[in-house]
């Protein structure tokens, strides 16, 4: 049709300009005589000229066993084919069709992908369409070619008209609900080849993540500038995610400040410890046992002791002595003048009294 002579002019111009290019030093391999398309364009669909060119060089009547594919004794490209849904192309999928295209010498990958009709009856809703992931794995650099709407299960009459020796999917039975396992009759025929999957990621890990993080996801393309009306989000969703992001922003200056503060309370509790420890250090000094003002104490009270108890004589031999002395010392002048005078006033009063009893008696 002219579409597809218009496409084909298109490439072919691509190709061109690309060796002229690249010259001597071009990086796009050449086998057989053709060029490799999965080295410098996306893969070709099924219908398009290149994969009909390819599949016409192809000599199906000559069919090749597993054996000699191993081996590298076959005489042809080994056509090996890989399907699946592909939805949110990750490096599982591209590591699975990577060991798909390495798993014999010489291999042209054809990937089948389903639309979206049979998928979505068969296992769900996906998140790409149809059209985003035929152009997604279309541009695996693995990849050779690509089946759109492809079937569910794989039969005869599928395999002749792409011409595919051998099926590539891991070895897991694949039942989808049915209990049966849709390669079950591609096993028997020899024809199945086993690839490893990539453990820790997958599709549905992937939408979990997205599921878990829908409002940090949506609230950073509001901030972006998104209008809400292209992530289907309402006006009060809206709302509520800017205030989610002033609560957030708080939180964060909230954080800051109190992380300063907590620095520089550490700052002032080191501080204090160092004071502290000068504090205590001359209160010690000064109230101690040993300290200053205990010290002025005990000379305070010496000075009373001595004060209030002159020592004794030098002669003095013992303190029995010496308090014996002190009790038989004569008393100061003041006590002596003072028993002078009670005396004559004893005297006087006994003279007066007799007097009154002589002149009685007289």
């Amino acid at each position: 049709d002219t579409s597809g002579r218009r496409e084909r002019k298109v490439e072919k111009r691509f190709l061109i300009k690309l060796n002229t290019s690249m010259g001597p030093k071009r990086k796009h391999s050449e086998i057989n005589g053709s060029i490799d398309h999965a080295l410098v364009a996306p893969a070709a669909f099924s219908d398009s000229y290149e994969a009909k060119l390819e599949r016409d060089k192809c000599d199906y009547s000559r069919r090749i066993n597993l054996d000699e594919a191993r081996s590298g004794r076959a005489t042809r490209k080994i056509r090996v084919y890989a399907d699946g849904i592909y939805d949110l192309f990750h490096q599982g999928h591209a590591r699975q069709l990577l060991q798909a295209k390495n798993v014999f010498p010489n291999v042209y990958l054809i990937v089948g992908i389903c639309n979206d009709d049979l998928t979505h009856s068969k296992k769900g809703l996906t998140v790409m369409n149809e059209d985003e992931r035929y152009e997604a794995v279309r541009h695996c650099r693995y990849v050779d070619e690509i089946v759109k709407d492809a079937p569910w299960s794989l039969d005869e009459e599928y395999l002749r008209k792409h011409k595919i020796d051998f099926v590539a999917h891991d070895e897991l039975p694949y039942t989808t609900g049915s209990g049966q396992d849709v390669y079950a009759h591609i096993k028997a025929m020899g024809m199945f080849v086993s690839t490893e999957r990539t453990e820790g990621v997958s599709t549905s890990d992937l939408i979990a993540r997205i599921v878990k993080n829908y409002d940090e996801y949506v609230g950073r393309n509001l901030q972006r500038g998104m209008p809400r009306e292209e992530m289907n989000v309402s006006y009060l969703n809206a709302k509520k995610f800017e205030i989610q992001e002033k609560v957030k922003e708080l939180k964060e200056k909230g954080k800051s400040v109190i992380d300063r503060i907590d620095e520089r309370r550490h700052g002032i509790v080191e501080k204090w410890e160092n004071r502290s420890r000068e504090l205590i250090l001359n209160f010690l000094q000064l109230f101690g046992r040993e300290g200053r003002l205990s010290s002025i104490w005990n000379e305070g009270k010496d000075r009373i002791k001595n004060a209030l108890s002159p020592p004794g004589s030098p002669g003095g031999s013992n303190h029995e002595d010496d308090f014996r002395s002190e009790t038989e010392s004569p008393l100061p002048k003041r006590h002596r003048i003072f028993e002078e005078e009670q005396q004559e006033f004893s005297d006087d009063e006994d003279g007066e009294a007799l007097k009154i009893v002589n002149g009685k008696a007289d």
